[in-house]
């Protein structure tokens, strides 16, 4: 049986719910709620899932964009990260001069289960990153890739499927995140 067409769906109040099936279910990051990159209360390194978890819902509740869910029908297949780079602590991201910092976007995060890889899923997560925050004023998406061989942050995605879309390469944060951005129109 052929599979229905992906949706894409920002994350907010209504469809938190959505967001938390899959985060909870089996091999998904319920154990980090995409807060790695985030502000978190207290000691980042003790919090509990249970409060990574309340981190992001209080700052979806609080109404700040924090990413989007590839739909399959009605279910919640796949997430990205994306949302203004002030969001985020610091992710070693180049300054653009031309443009404001709630101009700059940052894209973190993938997180497609393992049955779905290799089906599209991540690019068309990406494709619609981007034009979700084309949509809420960007203009830059900033992303940080690493290499196929990189032993950490793989969930960040590989630099080949954002050269793939235009981003061009502005750096690097660390020894393994290449820092790439793709500015908007």
């Amino acid at each position: 049986m052929q599979q229905p067409p992906l949706t894409f769906r920002e994350v907010t109040q209504a469809n938190w719910a959505d967001m938390a099936v899959l985060f909870e279910s089996k091999g998904a990051p319920g154990y980090c709620w995409c807060m790695a990159w985030r502000p978190l209360a207290g000691d980042r390194n003790k919090a509990s899932n249970a409060q990574r978890k309340q981190a992001l819902q209080s700052i979806v509740q609080a109404g700040t964009p924090v990413g989007i869910l590839a739909y399959q029908g009605d279910k919640a297949v796949a997430w990205c990260s994306i949302a203004p780079r002030p969001s985020h602590n610091a992710l070693g991201g180049a300054d653009y001069a031309d443009v404001a910092a709630h101009q700059v976007w940052s894209l973190t995060c993938f997180y497609v289960p393992r049955a779905l890889r290799g089906k599209g899923i991540m690019r068309g997560l990406l494709r619609q990153a981007v034009e979700t925050a084309r949509g809420r004023g960007a203009r830059i998406v900033e992303a940080y890739p690493v290499d196929p061989d990189s032993p950490s942050y793989r969930f960040m995605g590989f630099v080949a499927a954002f050269e793939q879309a235009g981003f061009s390469e502005t750096g690097r944060a660390g020894s393994r995140r290449h820092v790439m951005h793709l500015r908007l129109s």
